[in-house]
């Protein structure tokens, strides 16, 4: 991340006036083994709104300041997070019909900005990321997506299972992106309010995130290299779905 855009945080006091003005923390890297009178209100807080953090040796924080950071460091996302079970009913009561792409574990930064930027040209409702195992959303994201990610809502879930299961029973159906399967694409109805899953590149959607699945599908490949990337293959079978709806 490039310091001079101030897209980070710390000490504890500067973090606690920070979670409390409602900005979003993307990240929160705590020193191991921290326990004081001011971390404690921290850690209230921390655990009041669910923020992602992780804790780490001291050595990991003084290389990203060498200013005094109390034992805690936190990077600012550069956009607000929501939440999934307010996104669905407000695009029933839009008379939308939902596509929602979820990504499964994709880690890489420019993938997913080029990711949310197919997701935004085709008119999709959300994009579905786990709190933890999800590629950074900071000023990298932000340009690749060409500003993309400043127009679509982004949605954060501590459980991907329990999200799955709501848009099922929200009348949404799953469909999975893995080459586990015989059909192609083209023989899934996207017309119908549809959820799209995108594993990693190196295993794919996770076998209990398949198990879930309406129907699982692949892109047809003729050449020997076996897949495509993940940000290329989310453009083909986006515009094979705007294809079907349009």
């Amino acid at each position: 991340m490039n310091r001079e855009e101030k897209n980070y945080i710390f000490g504890i006091h500067a973090i606690i006036e920070t979670i409390k003005a409602g900005k979003t923390i993307d990240k929160l890297f705590i020193q191991k083994g921290l326990h004081n009178e001011a971390f404690a209100e921290l850690w209230k807080l921390v655990r009041l709104r669910r923020i992602n953090y992780k804790h780490v040796p001291i050595e990991k924080i003084n290389r990203l300041t060498k200013k005094n950071h109390q034992g805690v460091f936190a990077f600012l996302s550069p956009i607000d997070f929501h939440k999934i079970e307010d996104i669905i009913p407000r695009l029933y009561e839009e008379g939308e019909n939902p596509l929602i792409l979820v990504m499964d574990r994709i880690t890489d930064v420019r993938n997913f900005g080029a990711i949310a930027r197919t997701a935004e040209c085709v008119g999709a409702h959300t994009i579905l990321i786990p709190e933890l195992n999800s590629a950074a959303i900071n000023a990298d994201a932000v340009k690749t997506s060409s500003g993309a990610l400043h127009r679509i809502p982004v949605s954060r879930t501590w459980n991907l299972k329990l999200s799955l299961q709501l848009m099922k029973d929200s009348g949404i159906q799953i469909i999975g992106c893995t080459e586990k399967t015989q059909d192609t694409i083209y023989k899934a109805d996207f017309t119908k309010p549809t959820a799209i899953i995108l594993g990693s590149e190196e295993d794919g959607v996770s076998p209990e995130l398949l198990k879930m699945c309406d129907m699982k599908t692949k892109i047809p490949i003729n050449g020997k290299i076996t897949s495509l990337n993940v940000s290329v293959a989310t453009g083909v079978i986006c515009y094979e779905l705007l294809r079907q709806r349009n």
